[in-house]
C-alpha cells in the first residue's frame, strides 16, 4: 500500500524496496487495485518485469472504488471480469496467484462473486481465491457456497492483526484453522503504532494514512489514547526482552499457529531493513504472558482498527422497522 501516491511517489525507490525484499528471501507480494488507484500495481509490475515474476506468489485484490461511475467497484461478476483484466495489465503478468475479495459486499450474493472467480481459475487468469477482512460468518459462507455450488473454494483470509488489534483471535483465527485457510494478516505494526513512531511526549507523525483514516490515529480520541498507553508498556517490555518494538510486534503475530505469513508494508529501504530479521525472533512464554496482560486476548483497543464494520452496525436503517412497521 506504500508504493505510489499513498506512500512513496518515487517509483525507483519503491522498486528498490521490492528487489531488496526478494533478495532477502521474501517471496510473496500483496497489493490491491485501489492502492493509489492502480499505481501500486503498476510499480509492482515494473519491479517484476525483469524476469523476477516466477520468484513470487503475486497477490492483489478487488472491491474498492476505482472510478466515478457506480459500477467501477464492488464484488459483482461484471466488475470482477473487467477489473481482473485491468490488474493483469498493470501488473504486466498473464496470471495472478492469489486474487482476493478486498471487503464483503452484503448486497451481492457471494455465490455470484465465487462463481466469477471460479471462472477465472478455470481460464488460468488466477490460481487461487482469497478474502480480506471478512467476518467469521462470511468465511464459513464461502466454504459452504463452494461445496454446495461446486465452486472453487476460498483458500486464504487476510485480516487485520496486531498486538493492539486482537479481535480476530475470538473467531476468525479458529474458523480459519477449522477450514484449513491460510491467514496472512495485514497491519501487524498497527499502521505504525508499533514501529516506535507514536510515543508519549513526541509529536505524532503526519502521514497520508492518518488523513485517510483519522479515527485510527487522532490522539484526541480516547481509544487512541488507550493505544498510546499500551504502546508505552509494550516498548518497555521489548526493551526488557532485548528486542526492538518492531521485532516484538511482528514476532507476536507470527507466533499464532493459525498465521501463515505476516504482511509488512515498508515505504523505504530503511523501514524494510528494520523488519526483515523479525522472522528469526521467537518470543518466550513469559513475554507472551506479559503481552496478554497489556492487551488481553481477543481485544481490539480501537474498534476502527478492525478494518470493517458490517451494515448491521453502521446503518441505522438495518436496526429499525421504519414508519408503519413497528411492532405493537
Amino acid at each position: 500500500m506504500m508504493f505510489g501516491a499513498w506512500g512513496s511517489p518515487d517509483h525507483d525507490e519503491s522498486i528498490a524496496v521490492i528487489h531488496r525484499a526478494l533478495d532477502a528471501g521474501i517471496n510473496v507480494i500483496d497489493t490491491a487495485d485501489v492502492y493509489s488507484q492502480g499505481e501500486s500495481e503498476e510499480i509492482v509490475g515494473k519491479a517484476l518485469a525483469g524476469g523476477r515474476r516466477d520468484e513470487v506468489v503475486l497477490a492483489t485484490k478487488f472491491h474498492g472504488v476505482m472510478g466515478d461511475r457506480p459500477n467501477q467497484r464492488g464484488n459483482s461478476r461484471r466488475w470482477i471480469a473487467l477489473e481482473v483484466e485491468n490488474s493483469l495489465r498493470r501488473l504486466r503478468t498473464d496470471w495472478i496467484d492469489l486474487y482476493q475479495v478486498h471487503r464483503p459486499e452484503p448486497g451481492t450474493d457471494f455465490d455470484e462473486t465465487l462463481g466469477a472467480l471460479s471462472d477465472l481459475v478455470h481460464q488460468g487468469k488466477i490460481r487461487y481465491i482469497g478474502t480480506s477482512t471478512f467476518e467469521p460468518s462470511g468465511i464459513v459462507e464461502g466454504q459452504w457456497t463452494a461445496e454446495r455450488r461446486g465452486r472453487e473454494r476460498v483458500v486464504s483470509e487476510q485480516p487485520p492483526y496486531s498486538i493492539l488489534a486482537r479481535g480476530i483471535e475470538r473467531e476468525v483465527l479458529p474458523v480459519a484453522q477449522r477450514y484449513g485457510l491460510a491467514v496472512i494478516p495485514w497491519s501487524p505494526l498497527a499502521g505504525g503504532w508499533l514501529s516506535g513512531r507514536y510515543r508519549k511526549g513526541a509529536e505524532p507523525p503526519v502521514s497520508r494514512r492518518s488523513a485517510l483514516v483519522p479515527g485510527r490515529f487522532d490522539l484526541s480520541r480516547p481509544a487512541n489514547v488507550a493505544k498510546l498507553e499500551a504502546v508505552e508498556r509494550l516498548a518497555l517490555l521489548a526493551q526488557d526482552a532485548g528486542l526492538s518494538l518492531i521485532h516484538l510486534a511482528l514476532a507476536f503475530v507470527l507466533e499464532h499457529p493459525a498465521v501463515t505469513s505476516a504482511i509488512i508494508g515498508p515505504r523505504t529501504l530503511e523501514q524494510l531493513e528494520s523488519q526483515l530479521d523479525a522472522v528469526k525472533v521467537t518470543l518466550t512464554p513469559d513475554v507472551l504472558d506479559r503481552i496478554d496482560e497489556i492487551v488481553p486476548p481477543g481485544t481490539t483497543i480501537n474498534p476502527e482498527d478492525a478494518g470493517y464494520q458490517p451494515p448491521s452496525l453502521t446503518s441505522p436503517a438495518s436496526r429499525r422497522r421504519g414508519n408503519g412497521n413497528a411492532a405493537h
